[in-house]
């Protein structure tokens, strides 16, 4: 019985013009990263990406930073080890492109904006990400996601000015 309920289901299915579609290639993949403060700061955040047909969606949560904008980005190297968070390197940029806002046609790879902390020292972030990936050679998996302490400007090259690094870490592929 339960084989005939099945084959019904799918050829009225078919019948409606629906079909069992493939997922994109690479869609559902996810990868996390928790960010603990650098040196004498107390920035901290929770970040989850997650690979889909339009980009990668990116959501996240940070607490303990200073009311305001915050430069919020990708860095070219998975390793906070650094006090200050420089170990990271710069910005995420395996295009060779110009730094520039999260929308715009041409940046970093790394470049995802500004968290904007409210009077509690609170942010989240959600937003889809055309230019992220989560495999391949432009992979930020193994990268390292930068809170700063100023606003990213978006025109100075190469980081924004967005100042010190308050907390630093790396993306790790989910288990």
């Amino acid at each position: 019985m339960k084989q005939v309920l099945v084959g019904v289901l799918v050829l009225g299915a078919g019948s409606l013009g629906l079909s069992a579609q493939a997922p994109p290639a690479g869609a559902g993949a996810k990868a996390t990263v928790k960010l603990a403060p650098t040196a004498n700061q107390t920035a901290r955040g929770e970040v989850t990406f997650t690979a889909e047909s339009g980009g990668v969606h990116v959501v996240g949560t940070f607490s303990g930073l200073v009311y305001g904008e915050h430069g919020f980005h990708v860095h070219e190297k998975g390793d906070c080890s650094a006090p200050d968070g420089t170990s990271a390197g710069g910005h995420f940029n395996p295009g060779g492109k110009p730094h520039a806002a999260r929308d715009a046609a041409a940046r970093h790879a790394g470049d995802l904006g500004n968290l904007k902390a409210d009077p509690y020292g609170l942010a989240r972030v959600d937003f889809v990400d055309s230019t992220l990936s989560l495999s391949g050679a432009d992979s930020i998996v193994g990268k390292a996601v930068i809170i700063h302490e100023k606003a990213d400007d978006f025109t100075t090259q190469p980081t924004g000015n967005a100042g010190a690094r308050q907390a630093c870490g790396v993306i790790e592929a989910a288990k």
